[in-house]
């Protein structure tokens, strides 16, 4: 493994459902709140990956939605190359710090 330091911090962002209103494969109206945040928080040096279901033309027309929104991804469906290289593997789960996705469920909640 790569010692190198990580100085940054990373979201991976689901597309339907978070950051856009609509279902798939069409792509609708922009969660605006959450798309401007997003840009912020690359403005301030972290990195964004875009973690989503969508494959083939469906990804390609989120990527497009996305670029129209003036929102750019450090990666899409993968992890960064320079996680990738610290690990010395590309791990099939992203790996990042914060997860953003409706579909989300916290553990704490989760009650037997």
């Amino acid at each position: 493994m790569n010692n190198a330091a990580i100085n940054f911090q990373t979201i991976a962002v689901d597309f339907d459902g978070t950051l856009c209103y609509s279902k798939w494969p069409d792509c609708g109206q922009p969660n605006q709140a959450l798309i401007t945040y997003l840009q912020e928080w690359r403005r301030n040096g972290n990195k964004l990956i875009l973690w989503t279901c969508r494959a083939g033309e469906a990804l390609s027309k989120a990527v497009e939605w996305c670029k129209e929104q003036n929102l750019e991804f450090d990666a899409v469906n993968d992890n960064l190359p320079e996680i990738i290289e610290l690990y010395g593997n590309n791990s099939r789960k992203i790996t990042c710090d914060y997860y953003i996705d409706d579909r989300m469920l916290l553990p704490e909640l989760i009650k037997a």
